[in-house]
């Protein structure tokens, strides 16, 4: 509600200010929605004069009506999809990351949500040659596994070397710095090391380590903290066109169901979350994992793909861009 003052608009002089409010008249909704004759006459003023105020409010401040046409095509004007570089997982998340979106994983210690995010990273930066703001809150990044994770893609060094590069590293280890952080990121005050690529992705691992302890009891502040990091990751996904990753760990329910972390204020962020377990059975891979889409407001949920950390690449793990809505060619990294 905009509350009518002094130059919000051309010919809203403090004399007309006052005598509106003298008939109660306060806000800009008070002004186009009264009957401009008889307020012309209550308030010894000008009609011409209240036509002419009403028609620049109405130009600033009213919404216009869209047609779901024009807002189809916005979006696939400004919705690109990322490839986690794993065909299985890929196919959970209807193609990859999208921008615009914030992706949850979720599991319990040793579910493998680290290494996805790892590898997803490898992904973006060496085979879409696009950027990645990578954060860790709990300690896990681990340069040298990114390298052998490169090494396995690119046997040369110069390339190796111009990902890694590409991928932004933050240490945040409370919420504050957390929220420092994203702040920075929303404002545009981070630069990259490799200057010319845009900034396509956002993962943070893990959005739980700095928020769990916040919340609960009597500590009524961590609900709000965790709505303030919500909001800037949202911020940051659709203002920027982001694809955001968020990890979270996993719970279990009164049922024995395992569930995602921090409550339902927070099941609400994520677009789409998928759920990561350990599959332990005779002669199975120790990297085998199963992912359970629990989330998505695309693809039915409850389906289940199995893939083996161990063997992140594979036939799909192909040098194009971007899949789905916009497509890129990897040799064109100029264009983001």
């Amino acid at each position: 509600m905009v509350v009518l003052r002094e130059g919000i608009c051309p010919g809203l002089n403090q004399d007309l200010v006052q005598a509106l409010r003298n008939v109660d008249i306060r806000t800009v909704e008070d002004l186009v929605s009264a009957n401009l004759e008889e307020l012309a006459q209550k308030c010894s003023v000008s009609y011409k004069a209240l036509i002419a105020v009403r028609r620049v409010l109405l130009a600033q401040h009213a919404a216009f009506p869209v047609s779901c046409a024009d807002l189809y095509e916005e979006l696939l004007s400004s919705t690109a999809i990322l490839s986690t570089g794993n065909h299985c997982l890929d196919k959970l998340l209807d193609s990859g990351l999208y921008t615009g979106e914030v992706t949850e994983l979720i599991g319990g210690p040793g579910s493998g949500k680290t290494q996805v995010c790892f590898s997803t990273a490898v992904h973006i930066s060496c085979q879409l040659k696009q950027s990645v703001v990578y954060i860790d809150t709990n300690g896990g990044m681990s340069a040298n596994r990114m390298l052998q994770m490169l090494q396995a893609k690119t046997s040369t060094m110069e390339e190796q070397m111009a990902a890694l590069q590409r991928i932004q590293v933050f240490r945040v280890f409370d919420v504050f710095s957390l929220l420092k952080c994203l702040q920075n990121i929303s404002a545009g005050e981070v630069e990259m090391a490799c200057v010319g690529t845009s900034v396509k992705a956002l993962i943070l691992d893990s959005v739980s380590a700095v928020l769990s302890n916040m919340l609960g009891g009597k500590q009524t502040e961590g609900m709000s903290l965790m709505m303030q990091v919500a909001g800037e990751l949202k911020t940051i996904s659709k203002d920027l066109s982001v694809a955001v990753l968020v990890t979270n760990h996993a719970t279990r329910d009164g049922s024995g169901q395992l569930r995602a972390g921090l409550g339902q204020s927070w099941s609400h962020v994520p677009r789409t979350r998928v759920l990561l377990h350990r599959v332990k059975r005779p002669g199975a891979s120790s990297g085998l994992r199963l992912a359970t889409l629990t989330k998505s407001s695309r693809q039915s949920c409850q389906v289940e793909e199995e893939f083996d950390l161990s063997g992140w690449r594979g036939p799909e793990d192909t040098k194009a861009g971007y899949s789905g809505k916009r497509k890129l060619e990897c040799d064109n990294p100029g264009v983001g």
